[in-house]
């Protein structure tokens, strides 16, 4: 029963499929009747959608250049490693050079003392506060004395000095206050004949100095640069005379483009001198110098020049300086030419005539001197640490003064030194100097300086002035913990006047200093000079010898 409703269903199936396919071929034949008759048209519907292609950059290829045969050679030059600069001029004294030799490697605090020959104490201390940018104080002081072998050949020497700043955003205000003490003795007197006790032939300087001022750190947006100051000071041969001096000094400089510059500074200086206890009538008088100096200055890379002139009132009379100079670049940084005409005053007030002679005898005038000198030169560089320096030239001076022994002396003694002036002597000066310097590793300096007075109207000869001098400094750091110095100086002999008006020739004289220091841990090094090591005991002053060989040593203390 089951099979014949199998087969009956498979049969239906089979007529059903068959009725299907007929209608369906029907169908199509009747779809290709009408496109044959009958047009038509079909939409498309697509989510495609057309899109153009970013535009390619355009790359340009460039062609290979064509090679340089030209040869520019352009000098690599190293500026010269000024860093450890030591020679400096320093006035000769009658007695031995006392050389310090710091060894300064940062410390700004220290502590240095020694002791040597000629019963010689020695202590030298500086300290430091501030951190530098916005405040900064120093203090510093020193004290040395020695007894020679002559009586009286003696003395002593102290200073204690502070100097501050404190910065602001666009300018510096400083100061600085200072007291020297300085003893020295009468001794270049003839001791078989004379017997003086120390308060009889002691000079006992004593210098007191205040300064203050301020300047712009950064130009004002005037292009404007400024450093007014003034100072007081205050010196003395106790017991003897008082000069105070009061000084103001006003430059200020305004700049032109990149070119040019104007200068003008004023300068007045004011000087009250009175002695005490002077024989038979005490002296009291003013010395007063007032200056302006308005100058153009035009600078380029290879040439400079400073236009200027100095209209000057020495007490109340009045004269015009000239204040002209310049400098050509021959080579850049290697030659300069160098040439100038150029005026100033010099005040002889005591303290700046005793810095020189500190044997001079209390004065009873003031007459400062005028100085013109018109001058040629060259400077420059050979390599990298060669340095040189050639200048010759004239110089006029208007009451110049000499120092002569006193031979008019009462009782003759002929200790101590007074005036002469000259109304006007010329001086033809050649100078010279050179310098090899390898960073602050190595420095080797030395100059040489003639001088030939001429013209003379109130005076036979030049007295007591140095015809020839010669420097000489070495600084060397052997080694990383040792300094080795060396300072030469020699001058060829002058003219003076003896007893009886007559002129006689001193000996010339030579002195070389050697000294090392030694750094013995971070804090604490030794050092030892050694002065006047050929023991030659020459006379810059006659009657006045110096010591010989004499040594100093000690310990520094960096904290």
């Amino acid at each position: 029963m089951n099979l014949l409703k199998f087969l009956y269903f498979k049969k239906t199936s089979m007529y059903r499929y068959i009725l299907l396919i007929t209608a369906a071929c029907f169908f199509s034949l009747a779809l290709k009747a009408q496109r044959d008759t009958t047009k038509q048209s079909i939409n498309i519907t697509s989510s495609f959608k057309p899109v153009l292609r970013n535009a390619v950059k355009i790359n340009f290829s460039g062609s290979q250049l064509l090679a340089d045969t030209s040869t520019t050679v352009r000098p690599y030059i190293i500026p010269a490693q000024n860093l450890f600069y030591a020679y400096q001029p320093i006035a000769l004294r009658p007695l031995a050079l006392q050389q310090d030799t710091n060894l300064y490697l940062g410390g700004r605090n220290y502590v240095k003392a020694g002791f040597g020959n000629y019963s010689t104490p020695y202590v030298k201390a500086g300290l430091s506060f501030g951190n530098g940018k916005t405040a900064l104080l120093n203090l510093y002081g020193s004290y040395i004395s020695s007894k020679g072998k002559i009586k009286n050949q003696d003395y002593s020497q102290f200073e204690g000095k502070a100097t501050a700043s404190y910065f602001a955003k666009k300018f510096e205000v400083y100061g600085s206050g200072s007291v020297r003490q300085n003893n020295y003795f009468l001794y270049g007197y003839d001791h078989t004949l004379f017997d003086y006790k120390k308060e009889d032939v002691k000079q006992h300087f004593q210098d007191i100095n205040v300064t203050a001022g301020i300047r712009n750190t950064n130009i004002t947006e005037y292009r404007i640069s400024y450093n007014p100051s003034v100072s007081v000071n205050i010196f003395s041969n106790i017991g003897k005379l008082n000069e105070t001096t009061f000084a103001v000094n006003a430059p200020i400089e305004k700049k032109f483009g990149d070119n040019f510059a104007l200068k003008v500074e004023a300068k007045g200086d004011f000087t009250n001198y009175f002695t005490k206890g002077y024989v038979a009538n005490n002296y009291n008088f003013n010395n007063n110098v007032v200056q302006v100096s308005p100058s153009l200055v035009y600078t380029s890379p290879k040439f400079s020049i400073n236009g200027g002139i100095s209209p000057t009132w020495n007490n109340s009379k009045f004269v015009w300086l000239p204040n002209i100079y310049g400098e050509y670049q021959l080579k850049e940084k290697v030659f300069s030419l160098q040439a100038g005409w150029i005026g100033r005053y010099v005040k002889n007030t005591y303290r700046n005539l005793t810095a020189v002679n500190p044997y001079l005898a209390t004065i009873t005038s003031q007459t400062n001197t005028k100085e013109v000198e018109f001058y040629g030169g060259i400077k420059g560089s050979l390599g990298n640490h060669f340095n040189f320096n050639a200048k010759a030239g004239i110089v006029r001076y208007t009451d110049l003064p000499f120092f002569i022994n006193d031979t008019s002396a009462v009782n003759g003694d002929n200790k101590s030194f007074v005036i002469a002036n000259e109304s006007r002597v010329d001086n033809f000066r050649v100078h010279g100097d050179l310098s090899y310097i390898m960073q602050d590793k190595f420095t080797v300096t030395g100059g040489v300086t003639f001088n030939g007075y001429t013209g003379m109207k109130s005076n036979g000869k030049a007295w007591n002035t140095i015809p020839v001098e010669i420097n000489g400094a070495l600084r060397w750091y052997a080694f990383k913990q040792v300094l080795l110095k060396a300072d030469f100086y020699m001058f060829g002999g002058g003219n003076y006047i003896d007893k009886g008006d007559v002129s006689r020739t001193f000996k010339p004289g030579s002195d070389l200093s050697l000294g090392a220091e030694f750094k013995i841990t971070k804090q604490f090094s030794a050092w030892l000079d050694v002065n006047n090591v050929f023991n030659d005991k020459y006379e810059r002053w006659h009657n006045y010898q110096v010591y010989g060989l004499n040594l100093v040593g000690g310990i520094r203390f960096d904290f």
